[in-house]
């Protein structure tokens, strides 16, 4: 039986590669985009490749298009196991809290918490039934023991807060989750070239990043309630 995958914000970047990484390894993909266009670029190139993928158009600054979305998802893609909360957003990668300026800090977590925190709400009791696995894709940056004792911290606080609330988030869904068969739980990638940070010298990849997020994805072990790494456990 073939086994389905939703990821989020995968029509470029990680997203997509963490979806093509998954269609390699058998999976059906769903590819979720907000730009219905890019969505299906993305999509063709896919199944260009021999990858079972479709495409679910998904803004996750919208209320209503995650209600559809989720809507959807049940309907046609009830066997769902794996959710991966790709979809981010930056803010203004504000360089300190000073600097941080109000709007940019709740464009952040419009996409980076509430909008996830919407799906993931719709589709727990799905992914609980299935006995699947959520990911919500996080950052080294979320982490306060490392911004504590960072050398040189990247202290971007729109950026970083929102995801430091959406690894709070996975938390409180893993309490929920621990008497059962499913799990979720946080990864970062470390620090990878996309458009997001405007494909900055030094990071890794896209293949490297997403391989971090897929290789947890289907490794087969329990990672409910953790925060991981390309070595494992990271500190919260």
């Amino acid at each position: 039986m073939t086994k389905t995958a939703f990821v989020t914000g995968a029509n470029k970047g990680i997203g997509l590669e963490t979806a093509r990484q998954l269609g390699a390894a058998g999976w059906k993909v769903v590819l979720g985009s907000r730009s219905a266009e890019r969505g299906e670029a993305a999509v063709a190139e896919l199944a260009g490749q021999g990858i079972d993928v479709e495409l679910l158009q998904l803004d996750m600054t919208s209320l209503e298009s995650i209600g559809q979305a989720a809507a959807i998802v049940q309907d046609r893609y009830p066997e769902l196991t794996l959710l991966i909360n790709n979809a981010g957003m930056p803010g203004a990668f504000s360089s300190s809290f000073s600097t941080t300026r109000e709007e940019d800090l709740r464009q952040a977590f419009e996409v980076n918490f509430f909008g996830t925190f919407r799906l993931n709400q719709q589709l727990l009791p799905l992914i609980k039934q299935n006995e699947g696995t959520i990911i919500n894709v996080s950052t080294d940056m979320a982490s306060l023991s490392l911004m504590q004792n960072a050398e040189y911290p990247l202290n971007c606080f729109d950026y970083n807060a929102s995801k430091t609330a959406s690894n709070a988030m996975t938390t409180a869904m893993a309490i929920e989750l621990r008497d059962s068969g499913a799990q979720v739980f946080a990864v970062t990638p470390g620090f990878t070239k996309t458009d997001l940070n405007h494909n900055a010298e030094g990071g890794q990849s896209k293949e490297a990043g997403a391989a971090i997020i897929v290789g947890y994805a289907i490794d087969g072990k329990r990672h409910n309630g953790e925060f991981l790494d390309m070595n494992g456990v990271y500190a919260w």
